[in-house]
């Protein structure tokens, strides 16, 4: 049997390359191709775990938000097509699911519910950018990783954790990193050979490298080595041979992520 492709993105904007669905597979909008938000969804939610203390609920929290963002998904393919019939199984399904996580969650913890209007914002422009089909821009990218850092302080309440300077400042350089991510990913891929993403995605790690080093100097030489990289591999992927592909890109996150969270979590006390 014969098989043809079709392209996705990754993280903030990176093409990828996959099989199409056959007939044996999930229909259209079950299945998140957004393979870079799988670390927005995970890391905030491990930080806040790892800087208060495992509880029995973060288990329905963990359901309610990674289900939930299967929701979102499928809710943006709703919108983006205009609402067509095919998207809007799988749009309830995933917010049935949601739902009932998050109900289990409220009944182990009732106050979490006041968490949940920090999400309204981030929630309203990445399904308002899905309808009016920019949900690639800048401004939507922001408000998904935004969105995606306050799971940290959630995670924290859950875990009933006392200290919210740290998990604030654990927040915000999680949240920080992402925004980077999320131009330096741009500059490579999408907007690759743009002299203006690639000034804002350098300019910004720039930025973010003296923030982080007054944190800590560990923390700061990590973000000169984002820097760096923000500057370096977008040049070099303008050369074919140069072997900068999305692949590339996306697994050379993972040792940053790492490194990120460790320094991190050593540097705020």
């Amino acid at each position: 049997m014969s098989t043809t492709s079709h392209r996705h993105t990754v993280g903030g904007g990176a093409p990828v390359t996959t099989p199409a669905r056959s007939p044996r597979h999930l229909g259209p909008g079950w299945v998140p191709n957004q393979h870079g938000a799988w670390a927005m969804l995970a890391v905030p939610l491990f930080v806040g775990v790892l800087a208060s203390r495992v509880a029995l609920v973060h288990l329905p929290l963990a359901v309610t938000w990674f289900v939930g963002y299967f929701a979102f998904f499928a809710t943006s393919l709703w919108l983006k097509s205009g609402r067509r019939d095919r998207f809007r199984l799988p749009m309830l399904v995933y917010a049935g699911g949601s739902a009932v996580a998050g109900l289990v969650t409220l009944a182990m913890r009732p106050g979490l519910i006041l968490w949940a209007p920090l999400f309204v914002l981030p929630l309203a422009v990445g399904l308002w950018a899905a309808a009016s089909r920019v949900e690639r821009s800048l401004g939507s990218g922001v408000a998904t990783v935004v969105g995606s850092a306050l799971m940290a302080p959630v995670a924290y309440a859950a875990g009933d954790g006392t200290d919210w300077h740290r998990i604030w400042l654990l927040t915000a350089v999680v949240a920080g990193y992402f925004v980077g991510t999320l131009l330096y990913v741009k500059s490579v891929i999408r907007e690759r050979g743009s002299t203006g993403h690639l000034a804002l995605s350098v300019g910004y790690h720039a930025v973010a490298t003296v923030a982080a080093w007054w944190l800590s100097p560990w923390l700061g030489l990590l973000w000169l080595v984002l820097t760096l990289r923000a500057f370096v591999v977008p040049r070099r992927a303008l050369d074919p041979r140069g072997g900068i592909t999305p692949k590339f890109v996306g697994l050379a996150e993972i040792p940053a992520i790492v490194l990120l969270v460790v320094i991190a979590f050593a540097a705020i006390r």
